[in-house]
C-alpha cells in the first residue's frame, strides 16, 4: 500500500500529513491522540481553517475556548492564538487548510506540554 501524502511529521501529541502544498495554500490531516493537545501557537504569514472530520475536543482562539465535534470548521485568522486539546477517547483528526506563506518555521510556540520552543 503506497501513502498519498507529500510529507508527514510524527509529533509527541500525534502526526500531520500533507497533502498537497502549492503557492499560498497547503492541506494536511492533523491526527491528536487523546489526552494530548498542540502548543499554544500563533502565526505571522498564514491563516488556517481547520474542518473537524473525527473525534472532539476543546479549540482555543484568544481567550475563547469551545467545544468542537465532527462537522465543525474553524476559522484562525493570521495572528490568532491558538490550540486543540483531544480530550474524548478516539483520536481527533481535522482537514488544515493553510492560506498565506504555508512554512513550518512560521509557527510561534507561547505554551508547549512537551518543551519544544
Amino acid at each position: 500500500m503506497t501513502s498519498n501524502w507529500l510529507d508527514a511529521d510524527d509529533r509527541p501529541w500525534g502526526r500531520w500529513e500533507e497533502y498537497l502544498n502549492e503557492p499560498g495554500y497547503r492541506v494536511k490531516r492533523i491526527i491528536v491522540h487523546p489526552g494530548q493537545r498542540l502548543s499554544l501557537q500563533r502565526h505571522k504569514l498564514r491563516a488556517e481553517h481547520w474542518v473537524i472530520v473525527a473525534g472532539s475536543g476543546q479549540f482555543t482562539l484568544d481567550e475563547s475556548v469551545t467545544t468542537v465535534t465532527v462537522g465543525q470548521k474553524v476559522f484562525i485568522p493570521i495572528g490568532g492564538v491558538h490550540r486543540i486539546q483531544n480530550d474524548g477517547q478516539v483520536d481527533l483528526i481535522i482537514i488544515e487548510t493553510q492560506l498565506g506563506v504555508c512554512d513550518e518555521n512560521d509557527i510561534e510556540r507561547l505554551e508547549d506540554d512537551y518543551g519544544r520552543s
